[in-house]
């Protein structure tokens, strides 16, 4: 452990400004606010805190923030207060403090649940401060180095997975890769310790088997090149790490005899113009593995990492991957942001050049639950990147596998709710297509649209599910407080008489609902039974010897979405024009039927509602069976028919075929059954189509 003086000797060496007083009450206070208290090793408790300073101070951070290390477990493990962190040691550090701070106190139901609980106060004081997240990062690295002296094995693995799941990304979208690289080998190692001795074992076997000096003899050979035509380097050879490893050989499906290119070199060279000369030598040398090529320097990834990359066969006849940089990309790619912003006077990193954060912190605001804000999170930051252009030629970095909405949600959010086609390349291209590296991409939007609930289906990116679900459970909510509202309607007209307002607030106690929204909510999702809701507005209603009801009317679902307030049923596809009938269930909503389907057999255990489309129908879509001759041009003949009278084709599938007749299925879009009845005379008048029918 860091003595006292050493510690403040690491900070002066740096930042000979730094407040040494400062320092010095911060390793007295945490040593006397922690007392006794010890470790799973043993050690003193207050040895942590001054352990993860001291990993701070490599990375040369400023005062404030070596003091909120030394305190960052106070508030929390201790009788120390916020108040007494903010008398002694003034606002910032406490705001830090604050932010760092574990919330072991939270109640959560699961361990996910827990885990995203803690990320969420921790990204919205990271939204603040980014140092929050560098103290909270070597908090991490050191109890994951010490991790092996628990003696619990499940508290062990929930640990390892938090920092596998959250922290070493989070590491690696700061560009902390030496965190990032520790982080994921210790957890890796208690996680899946079988595989990590394998693999750890196959490295030693593999630089063995090279004489012992593999690496340096490489190494050697590729600097000799440079420096022969005129390129100083300094150039550093390594193993790959063991979960990289392992991760590729499950990404790839290989084994590690298959894996050939496990060694990786860095040659540091004096400018940017040597780096693409070291390029074109190291190209003209050895042979270039066609598809490993990435040149990060014209477009550096989004937390500021610059490095050309390639993959070569070398001499060994192996492959080996080479990282060309200057000494100051190297030492951005290793202590990522803490390389090159120093604090002075309380300054703060301003999040604004790491938008990533405020992506998360925006996703903060549409999680509608814990585990769906940990799902979103791991999305944002552990996806591999692709880079795509606007029309001016702006660079927005994105997952692989992202599609144009991605693409303009991360432009700007209304960009995105109002999105209604894109052109990628130049060409009209649909939603859901997969984006590459290079495209352009060119989002056209119109006012009048809003976000559709079939986006889930094809989005990756945390911000735009967060987005569009958010709309979509706004737009549940409106619907079903108006659907509620129209089946209340219809329950008040079987009362004796219409209650008042004071019937209804009074109906509102009995009902212990806080307001007219709930109430309507919970008729439409039969939370409350229409007895118990007549009962309450009007007592008696329902009892012996009570008025007979009027008959019930139907209830028009005009205006509402199908898919959000109510579903129509996949059974009988009900259109416009079709006599229905809803199941209500507990829960679940309104499923709508036509009268006749055979599967309303099924619904004895709902509450049947009579309904109505009301005027002027958005139109359905029903589906049709259609048996055509084995004859050339038939298919056409019947797409014919069906674009004739305005149906469009949602889905076509082929369900039989024996020799002289084939059987097909049609989800066609109609406005209503009129318009569905003249289509299928159509269909049946013409001679290529033996029967259509309606299913």
């Amino acid at each position: 452990m860091l003595r006292q003086y050493e510690l403040v000797e690491k900070v002066k060496g740096y930042d000979p400004d730094a407040d040494e007083a400062l320092i010095n009450r911060a390793y007295v206070f945490s040593m006397k606010a922690h007392g006794s208290q010890t470790r799973a090793s043993g050690d003193p408790y207050y040895s942590h805190p001054i352990e993860v300073a001291g990993i701070l101070t490599d990375l040369h951070l400023d005062d404030e923030t070596i003091v909120t290390a030394i305190l960052h477990d106070t508030i929390e493990d201790t009788l120390a207060t916020p108040e007494e962190i903010q008398k002694h040691f003034g606002d910032n550090v406490a705001r830090l403090v604050d932010g760092v701070t574990k919330l072991s106190k939270i109640e959560a139901e699961s361990e996910s649940q827990r885990a995203a609980e803690n990320l969420r106060k921790f990204l919205l004081a990271m939204s603040d401060d980014i140092r929050v997240l560098l103290v909270k990062l070597a908090d991490r690295l050191h109890n994951m180095r010490t991790l092996h002296f628990i003696k619990d094995e499940e508290k062990r693995r929930r640990i390892a997975k938090e920092t596998m799941d959250i922290y070493a990304p989070l590491a690696e979208r700061i560009g902390m890769y030496e965190f990032m690289t520790e982080m994921q080998t210790l957890a890796f190692k208690e996680l899946e310790p079988d595989a990590y001795e394998s693999i750890t074992k196959r490295l030693a076997a593999l630089h063995k088997g090279g004489g012992g000096d593999l690496i340096s003899r490489i190494g050697r050979g590729i600097k000799a090149h440079l420096e022969a035509h005129g390129i100083p380097a300094e150039v550093m050879g390594r193993e790959k790490h063991p979960y990289s490893i392992w991760r590729k050989m499950a990404e790839r499906h290989v084994s590690f005899e298959q894996l050939s290119d496990v060694m990786a070199f860095r040659c540091i060279v004096g400018s940017v113009e040597d780096c693409y000369r070291t390029l074109g030598l190291i190209h003209q040398r050895w042979p270039v593995v066609p598809g490993r090529f990435k040149d990060f320097i014209s477009t550096p990834k989004r937390n500021g990492y610059r490095s050309i990359h390639t993959t070569i066969i070398h001499d060994e006849q192996m492959r080996i991957e080479i990282q060309i940089r200057t000494m100051e990309m190297h030492a951005q790619a290793e202590k990522g942001l803490a390389a090159h912003w120093a604090y002075k006077e309380g300054a703060e990193i301003a999040t604004g050049d790491h938008p990533w954060i405020n992506d998360l912190v925006e996703i903060l605001d549409h999680a509608a639950s814990a585990e769906e804000l940990l799902e979103h999170t791991r999305m944002a930051m552990y996806q591999d990147r692709i880079f795509a252009f606007t029309p001016k030629g702006e660079l927005i970095q994105l997952p692989k596998g992202a599609t144009p909405i991605d693409f303009a949600y991360a432009v700007h959010t209304d960009l995105g709710d109002q999105t209604v086609g894109a052109k990628i390349n130049g060409r009209v291209m649909p939603l859901r297509t997969p984006l590459d590296n290079g495209d352009q991409v060119e989002i056209l939007a119109s006012k009048a649209q809003h976000p559709q609930p079939a986006w889930l289906s094809y989005v990756v990116t945390g911000k735009a599910r967060a987005k569009i679900r958010r709309w979509v459970k706004s737009k549940e909510r409106e619907e079903t407080i108006a659907l509620g509202r129209k089946i209340y309607d219809e329950i008040v007209q079987r009362l004796p008489s219409p209650p008042g307002w004071e019937a209804v607030a009074e109906a509102l106690r009995r009902l212990h609902l806080p307001n007219d929204e709930a109430l309507m909510e919970a008729i439409a999702l039969k939370r409350i039974d229409d007895g118990a809701v007549m009962e309450a507005l009007s007592p008696g209603s329902t009892g012996k010897g009570a008025k007979p009801l009027p008959q019930r009317t139907a209830i028009s679902i005009k205006g509402l979405t199908p898919g959000v307030a109510f579903q129509l049923a996949e059974c009988c596809h009900p259109i416009p024009g079709d006599r229905i009938v809803g199941l209500r269930r507990e829960g679940e909503g309104i499923e709508v039927h036509t009268i006749g389907c055979e599967s309303l057999a099924d619904g004895v255990d709902a509450d049947w509602v009579d309904l109505a489309w009301g005027d002027e129908s958005d139109g359905g879509t029903a589906r049709l069976a259609v048996i055509v001759k084995n004859q050339p041009g038939a298919l056409a003949v019947v797409a014919g028919i069906l674009g004739s009278h305005g149906a469009n084709i949602v889905s076509m599938d082929q369900t039989a075929r024996d020799g002289s007749f084939h059987t097909f299925h049609f989800d066609i879009e109609v406005h209503d059954l009129p318009h569905l009845m003249r289509i299928l005379a159509a269909l049946r008048a013409t001679d290529m189509v033996s029967t259509a029918e309606r299913l």
